[in-house]
């Protein structure tokens, strides 16, 4: 693959994306695939490291099918976008084990997103695979000489450790591959709807893209606020408050925010007014993905088949690097020295016969 402008992010598939996904990454993604060529990378041999029962890899196919369907309802466009499935391109495999010996374990240990990951998944131990996470994604990044890589802030260290292992293949073996950049989005994390924690399915305070409006408006209007305000004449707090916070992300209409934290900080307004408006402007977000969503809905099997298609094409592209990193490497002078040695032989008994 020539050098070019390639993009390479994704998720794993462990469920439906929320409105934290789409402030801390879709958003972003939508407007980055006109710059590059995109590729959205279903990863759910990452998924491993934390889920890795029978039972959650049965549910890949469907997690799958939801996870792009919500990112083509967020605005990317499967026809300049190409979504694959990760554990379908066993070629990505062996360019991991290529870079497993590029890396030292101490640098692997130094990085605090895997102990993280650790306490995240109440793991008592490392696992192997968790440890070569970011050989993983070295590999997935380079195996499609991705140029640039979206990633959150716990992640950006994990692009480091990629740009090492192509520093030090081009240090042993000539050069061959170019250092991903990394971008970080600007958008914190956003709050769960309980006040208590990030967005998460498994803490179920999220509101997802899938929801319809009665289920928006519900969780809306059981959404935390300031616990010291019973009443709506008294004074409120807004800094760190979560429905001023989706108000910042999702309310376009920033006059009425103002407006709104004046006379809450004032108590001059009360929390149903100010959910009720956090409900439109959430809706305004959703509106727009909906329509999208049920065009696609609406013609069974086609994000199945955008999915097979866009792993079949990665899959060519993956193939490719192999033969070269192989060929860069010396491993297809080897193969080709014990072929002309065997040839060599075969040559021999036929003229001895003869």
């Amino acid at each position: 693959m020539p050098n070019k402008r390639v993009m390479l992010t994704g998720d794993r598939p462990t469920g439906k994306l929320h409105l934290g996904h789409y402030v801390g990454t879709l958003k972003n993604r939508v407007k980055l695939q006109h710059d590059f060529e995109t590729y959205l990378i279903i990863a759910d041999l990452h998924m491993l490291t934390t889920k890795n029962t029978r039972e959650d890899i049965a549910n890949t196919t469907q997690n799958a099918i939801d996870m792009v369907l919500d990112s083509i309802a967020a605005g990317i466009d499967p026809t300049i976008s190409t979504f694959y499935l990760q554990s379908a391109i066993p070629e990505v495999c062996e360019i991991n084990t290529l870079f497993q010996n590029l890396v030292t374990v101490p640098r692997l240990e130094r990085l605090p997103s895997l102990k993280d990951m650790v306490r995240d998944s109440n793991k008592d131990e490392m696992p192997y695979g968790l440890l070569g996470y970011p050989v993983l994604q070295s590999a997935d990044i380079l195996s499609l000489r991705a140029t640039m890589v979206p990633v959150g802030k716990d992640n950006l260290a994990h692009v480091e450790i990629t740009r090492e292992i192509a520093r030090r293949f081009n240090h042993l073996y000539g050069e061959y591959f170019q250092e991903p950049d990394s971008l970080v989005g600007e958008v914190p994390t956003l709050v769960g709807t309980d006040g208590k924690a990030k967005m998460s399915k498994s803490l179920s305070n999220a509101i997802f893209l899938s929801d319809d409006s009665a289920t928006v408006r519900k969780k809306v209007q059981s959404m935390y606020t300031d616990p010291n305000r019973v009443h709506a004449d008294i004074p409120g707090t807004v800094e760190g408050n979560p429905v001023f916070i989706y108000h910042d992300a999702f309310n376009a209409n920033k006059a009425e925010v103002e407006d709104l934290k004046t006379r809450y900080r004032a108590g001059k307004v009360g929390d149903g007014e100010v959910k009720e408006k956090l409900y439109h402007a959430i809706e305004s977000a959703l509106n727009p993905m909906r329509e999208r969503r049920a065009e696609y809905e609406s013609q069974p099997g086609l994000i199945e088949n955008i999915i097979l298609e866009g792993t079949e094409k990665t899959r060519a592209i993956v193939k490719q690097t192999v033969f070269d990193i192989r060929k860069q490497m010396g491993f297809t002078a080897v193969t080709n020295q014990l072929r002309r040695r065997v040839e060599r032989e075969l040559k021999k008994k036929s003229n001895d016969a003869a």
